[in-house]
């Protein structure tokens, strides 16, 4: 949100006194304390299993839902399992990115076991996998986890727990050299398991200018219908965290402290519980805010796969966190750019546009993630609810 000494926001006007405004709240420490706290040794990470997941948990998550569920209660394995209430339902209707937040969530944790000399054999559905509509209470994935003092460990390790996504303007006139382009693509093809249906690294920047138009025009546009959406905005005000103290209570969803919004919701001028009519302050300058974002943006990065089953999905995500951790390790940043990919009726022209202009064919191929990257100044760690919140059994 653009801060204004007068502010019209959900479609209806108030004046901010200098008493309500200030300086933007800082994180609360709580909020972020799962990322100091990996890699602790104590008597709560003793077992290699929980110190390897207090490394998973700082995993990306589409709207940081973090729906990660965990069973330890048999030795020597570890069972990943779908927290079917934090799903998005309006935006995300068949849950592929869930299912690749998933994949993230695996890859991070397969990383730490690594580096704590352990080697984790990945079994993903167990049980069977869910439909291509509708996600199930079935494991997603088994992890049979051994010691084993010569698995090779991980150089992206390191970058975990400095990878953050950024949603900064970005620094145009900075280049990515071919080095890193070429780093990020061998890591996405290290994710790819034996079997596994191949996933495609692609990537356009400033030496194709009309190209790189043509990304920012319809990053937009999709950004535009979600916003215009009544329903799908709806979703995302719904797990938005409004002020320090929401932040450190939840540790999830959306972050927003900005001193003005904060104050309005003080004064109960920040309504929640319906999406502002598409004509409002709230909407008009999201999108001119997003558009000056990816006017800043110099290059766009994707992957696509050969089918869609639940398991490319899976194998999506744990490609798309190497590739964020070895552009992290090349000291760029990066932003997943999700609207255009979601599969709701507004987005059906969005979404064609994408295929296209990715040379993906569906339903043979799809677009799994598509993303801005870039040089920024770092915007620090989201919240995380900390490992205990995710562990069951």
């Amino acid at each position: 949100m653009q801060r204004r000494a007068f502010v019209q926001l959900l479609g209806g006007g108030v004046i901010l006194g200098p008493g309500l405004g200030g300086c933007t709240q800082a994180m609360p420490a709580e909020a972020i304390a799962a990322w100091a706290e990996a890699g602790r040794d104590d008597a709560a990470n003793a077992d290699p299993r929980r110190w390897a997941l207090g490394h998973a948990v700082l995993a990306p998550h589409s709207h940081n839902l973090q729906s990660w569920l965990v069973d330890l209660s048999r030795p020597g394995e570890i069972e990943l399992r779908c927290d079917l209430t934090r799903l998005l339902p309006e935006t995300d209707p068949w849950s592929r990115q869930i299912m690749m937040s998933q994949g993230t969530f695996i890859e991070l944790l397969e990383i730490a076991l690594r580096e704590r000399g352990q080697r984790a054999e990945v079994q993903l559905f167990p049980e069977g996998p869910p439909g291509p509509r509708q996600l199930d209470a079935r494991p997603v994935a088994r992890l049979r986890v051994t010691p084993d003092a010569a698995v090779p460990k991980d150089p992206l390790f390191a970058t975990i727990k400095r990878r953050h996504t950024n949603r900064l303007a970005y620094a145009p006139q900075r280049r990515i050299g071919a080095d890193a382009w070429q780093a990020m693509a061998a890591a996405a093809a290290a994710a790819v398991q034996p079997q596994a249906q191949p996933l495609a690294f692609g990537h356009v920047d400033a030496a194709q200018p009309e190209l790189l138009a043509r990304h920012r025009a319809l990053a937009n546009e999709a950004w535009r219908i979600e916003l215009e959406t009544p329903r799908t905005f709806l979703e995302s005000l719904k797990v938005m965290r409004v002020g320090a103290a929401e932040v450190a209570k939840y540790r999830d969803g959306l972050t927003l402290l900005d001193p003005m919004v904060v104050a309005l919701d003080k004064l109960g001028l920040f309504d929640r519980s319906k999406a502002p009519p598409p004509d409002s302050f709230a909407v008009r300058s999201q999108i001119k805010d997003f558009a000056q974002k990816m006017d800043s943006t110099a290059a766009f990065l994707w992957l696509t796969s050969e089918g869609n089953e639940r398991a490319t999905q899976v194998n999506a995500g744990r490609a798309y966190a190497r590739v964020q951790l070895a552009a992290t390790a090349a000291g760029l940043v990066m932003q997943p750019l999700s609207q255009a990919l979601q599969e709701y009726p507004e987005m059906a022209a969005p979404y064609a546009e994408v295929h296209r202009l990715l040379g993906a064919a569906p339903p043979r191929q799809t677009v799994q993630m598509w993303a801005r990257i870039g040089h920024a100044p770092s915007a620090g760690p989201a919240p995380r609810r900390g490992l205990q919140a995710h562990l069951r059994g």
